[in-house]
């Protein structure tokens, strides 16, 4: 098994050190545990004017690949094509991944060829008790609607932006990426259109701790109408809610 993690990153030489970081110390932890397995980490460096490249580069057996257009899901299509594993995992630059979350793709994958893709909540780092555990509701109220509702229309499904993974063959069955879509409905998109293809595990075993920082920006009732309403209409109408959306990330080198 190879597995690719392709991340994309628009100025985000404040956080992207400690993404990586992370990153390389649970594959280390995974091959101390006698875990066979072979990785590549590539960063699609999304028309960043700060120091990005340079801060990812810095991090060992990291592979940069410089995306000028911008847009999240254009960086993410231009790392996948970059990358060779088997497996894909997309993370955001601002993530950290927690202890045990790599053992987890493993074990998911290894476990049950049918399964093409995995994905799992953001626990936001960075953000109040109560707007952690408010979003906590949204979750678990939304895993309860996708649920009932997935039984009926087969077609819709939970899929976190920032913390999935996905079977390269399946990947490229649908096309990759939309890189029409700009920023909101883009994961859910990529999620309704992998599940024609086969089984999706939503788990909340498989966290990610990511920043919060579009919430704190947006306020949480405005961030929350956002997703749900780019949820609906990219589940049932295949078009986003909206194509407008604010930078949190800035140039902290300027």
């Amino acid at each position: 098994m190879k597995i690719s993690f392709v991340i994309p990153a628009y100025n985000e030489s404040a956080e992207i050190v400690a993404c990586l970081d992370s990153l390389v110390k649970e594959i280390a932890r995974c091959r101390k545990l006698g875990t066979v397995f072979n990785t590549e980490i590539i960063v699609a460096n999304n028309a960043s004017t700060d120091t990005t490249r340079e801060r990812a580069l810095s991090v060992p057996h990291v592979r940069v690949v410089d995306e000028p257009r911008k847009g999240a899901n254009i960086a993410r299509q231009t790392g996948f094509e970059a990358s060779t594993g088997s497996i894909v995992a997309s993370i955001d630059a601002d993530t950290r991944v927690p202890e045990g979350w790599l053992s987890t793709i493993i074990r998911e994958f290894t476990a049950d060829p049918s399964l093409i893709a995995l994905t799992g909540p953001h626990i936001y780092y960075d953000t109040s008790l109560l707007t952690r555990t408010i979003v906590k509701v949204w979750y678990i109220v939304g895993y309860i609607f996708t649920t009932l509702t997935s039984l009926v229309l087969k077609k819709n499904c939970m899929f976190q932006g920032g913390n999935y993974v996905v079977r390269r063959e399946a990947l490229l069955k649908i096309g990759g990426h939309d890189m029409s879509i700009q920023f909101y409905g883009d994961d859910v998109d990529t999620g309704v259109r992998l599940l024609a293809l086969g089984k999706i595990k939503w788990t909340f075993a498989f966290p990610i701790y990511a920043s919060g920082r579009r919430i704190e920006k947006n306020g949480i009732l405005k961030t929350g109408y956002i997703y749900a309403g780019s949820y609906i209409s990219v589940t049932f109408w295949r078009k986003p809610f909206t194509q407008e959306y604010n930078d949190v990330r800035i140039n902290l080198d300027a």
